[in-house]
């Protein structure tokens, strides 16, 4: 680092990627600052400037080997491996840069009095997480998939077995469905949508409740999808529509493999759709050989369904709330909770890279042909198509809370 570029960070002040420090402070409470760094994006500590960035250089004659053998090596866990670095400036003042890139082995911990706590950044501080936020660092560091945490209270009885049914005997190809409770927990508990109890018969998983479960919102309020649409661009203006629609994920089939299969029940994308298709369509003026007017839609179809099913099964379920789809006048938008997982990033994404945050779903979306097999529909479809038929860009906006997809509509008509 050049002292023009360490002097600038210092003139912008901290955020929630840099921390001032002096070199005096105990190894704990610099551990505290490095694990918060760790669990977010990284960034950089800077040790002999004060919290209002003065320069008040670092005393510590073996600072280096301290911040790396007592700090790194006894109080933060799991290991991570800083780029430090100590400027002199002008004024013979030295300042130690402790350089981090985000961590991969989330969530980082300080190891002290026999305890482990992780640390969060929110805004310019360090805070300690909270039950919620440890469960997403554990899902960002692939140490915990959501989708199989069980849902309290839940019973075999919320799960439609008739769906379960088409599924075993149709897709995973058993021979004959369970006969009894006994037999069809114990079968739902291998395919992960029952959660085994050691205190009382077994709930479902998550990923069993929005897959397959009659009414998901009743036992898990963050599943199903709020739909809204506006006359305007923005919410300020009426509501056309607004509701909050439920329903198993799986649309109800008939028929086997091969001999022409077709839905009987629809799951809750085809409600969705139904629901959507009057305010993101205009009929026609010209009347065809049927004697009927051909409807127009505002976007590409395939984008919007790939851009709903994304945020239906790549979600994150430690967020007590559900996936968003709104219209307004120029744009739809659809919001998904959570950030990308396991160090995703929306360059990463439209370049094609796949990382599933909750394969089970994944896997049973892609079984029933909802999710394309090549897991790169945001390249190939919402990308392209959105670029074709409006003539602008598909938008992806990103955040600790949610990944927002905004997808221009085609005007005029």
């Amino acid at each position: 680092m050049l002292k023009s570029e360490l002097l600038e960070i210092i003139a912008n002040g901290e955020n929630s990627g840099v921390e001032f420090k002096r070199d005096d402070l105990r190894p704990e409470q610099l551990a505290k600052e490095i694990v918060a760094l760790a669990n977010f994006q990284g960034g950089k500590l800077l040790l002999g400037v004060e919290d209002d960035g003065a320069i008040s250089g670092v005393q510590r004659a073996d600072l280096e080997r301290w911040v790396m053998d007592t700090v790194f090596g006894r109080y933060v866990h799991p290991l991570i491996l800083p780029f430090y670095e100590e400027l002199v400036l002008d004024d013979g003042k030295r300042v130690a840069v402790i350089s981090l890139m985000q961590g991969t082995s989330k969530p980082y911990v300080v190891r002290h009095n026999n305890r482990e706590e992780a640390f969060i950044r929110v805004g310019s501080t360090s805070r300690l997480a909270t039950r919620e936020q440890q469960a997403r660092l554990f899902a960002s560091g692939g140490m915990l998939h959501a989708e199989m945490l069980p849902v309290s209270g839940s019973s075999l009885d919320e799960l439609d077995q008739v769906r379960l049914g088409d599924y075993l005997l149709n897709i995973v190809g058993d021979v004959a469905v369970p006969q009894s409770a006994a037999d069809w927990e114990q079968r739902l508990i291998g395919l992960g949508f029952m959660v085994e109890r050691s205190d009382g018969p077994a709930v479902c998983s998550i990923a069993g409740m929005v897959l397959f479960g009659r009414s998901p919102r009743r036992s898990l309020r963050q599943a199903g999808v709020r739909w809204m649409s506006f006359a305007g661009e923005s919410k300020e203006y009426q509501a056309q529509d607004d509701s909050l629609l439920d329903g198993p994920l799986v649309a109800l089939w008939e028929g086997r493999l091969g001999g022409g299969r077709k839905i009987i029940e629809d799951g809750l994308i085809e409600r969705l759709a139904d629901r959507m298709r009057p305010f993101v369509s205009r009929e026609g003026t010209e009347i065809d050989a049927g004697m009927r007017r051909e409807s127009t839609y505002l976007y590409p179809l395939d984008a919007v369904r790939e851009a709903i099913l994304n945020a239906f099964v790549h979600r994150d379920w430690t967020r007590s709330v559900e996936v968003e789809v709104v219209n307004y006048s120029n744009r739809l938008e659809v919001i998904s909770p959570g950030a990308l997982q396991n160090s995703m990033t929306i360059e990463k994404m439209l370049a094609g890279q796949r990382s599933p945050r909750n394969p089970i779903i994944v896997e049973i979306m892609r079984d029933y042909g909802y999710v394309d097999s090549r897991g790169m529909g945001v390249r190939r479809k919402i990308v392209p198509l959105t670029r074709d038929y409006a003539g602008k860009d598909a938008d992806f906006d990103l955040t600790d809370d949610y990944l927002r997809v905004v997808i221009p509509a085609r005007l005029p008509l």
